[in-house]
């Protein structure tokens, strides 16, 4: 009796400190579920890109994390539960058992900034999201230089098929970046924290930029399901209105 009522103590306390040390070991799944981006220069921008990517250009940024994958429907499903705000279009159609570890996507560029607080991250910069996607070798591609293949991005699709057009997040290995991040090419264009300017590459810093103070439309980065090859690119940029609700997804950042 004595044996079984210390085994039941011991089990009691191991549940205890599982339980205290879930909720506080967020470092711990950070480390898990993001890269570091080690400080220094890279190359941004492209002289073969358009004109918006133009002057190349080398940059330098402190250490940063980053997510090594696209928000899911899961995760957003999650935030919108506990912040009870209005959900993306089509959330019905994306929230079904069979998406819930494809990216969540049609939210506009607050609501992911929104999200990425509520987690204690923030979206990347433009220049953050373009490092982690290229590294310091100025490499075209996440992967490197070779043209996409089906083995490295999802692209290329003409039918969105009910959110079934977007692959689960981290589907191509071959497609990894250089610090370990998936998907910085096709499945959803990326939401980052910066507004649009054109000519920003030719007079903005060259030391930690975080695009202009502001303007009328928002950068995103990456490409996604229906893009071509060259909008792929590590180095390509577009640009929409902060409150479009377009097929667009994102990933998170922070400081180490």
């Amino acid at each position: 009796m004595r044996r079984m009522f210390m085994l039941i103590v011991l089990l009691g306390l191991a549940t205890d400190q599982a339980m205290a040390v879930e909720p506080g070991d967020k470092s711990s799944r950070d480390s898990q579920s993001m890269a570091l981006v080690p400080a220094g220069e890279f190359t941004m921008g492209s002289a073969a890109g358009d004109s918006d990517e133009q002057p190349e250009r080398k940059i330098y940024l402190d250490a940063f994390m980053i997510d090594k994958y696209e928000v899911t429907v899961g995760q957003y499903a999650a935030f919108l539960q506990a912040k009870g705000v209005e959900p993306p279009a089509d959330w019905k159609t994306m929230n079904q058992p069979a998406h819930q570890n494809r990216p969540a996507a049609n939210m506009d560029s607050v609501d992911a900034a929104a999200y990425c607080k509520w987690v204690n991250k923030r979206l990347p910069t433009e220049a953050e999201w373009e490092k982690a996607a290229r590294g310091t070798d100025g490499r075209i591609y996440p992967w490197g230089n070779e043209l996409p293949t089906p083995r490295h991005a999802n692209f290329g699709k003409a039918d969105w098929n009910n959110h079934g057009a977007l692959t689960p997040v981290g589907s191509f290995e071959e497609g990894k970046g250089p610090y370990g991040t998936y998907d910085m090419a096709g499945n959803v264009w990326e939401w980052v924290s910066d507004w649009y300017d054109f000519r920003y590459y030719k007079s903005g810093p060259t030391k930690n930029p975080t695009g202009p103070p502001s303007g009328g439309t928002k950068v995103i980065r990456g490409g996604a399901w229906n893009s071509n090859a060259r909008a792929l690119r590590s180095a390509n940029r577009s640009l929409i209105s902060p409150t479009d609700q377009g097929l667009t997804g994102f990933r998170c950042a922070k400081n180490p």
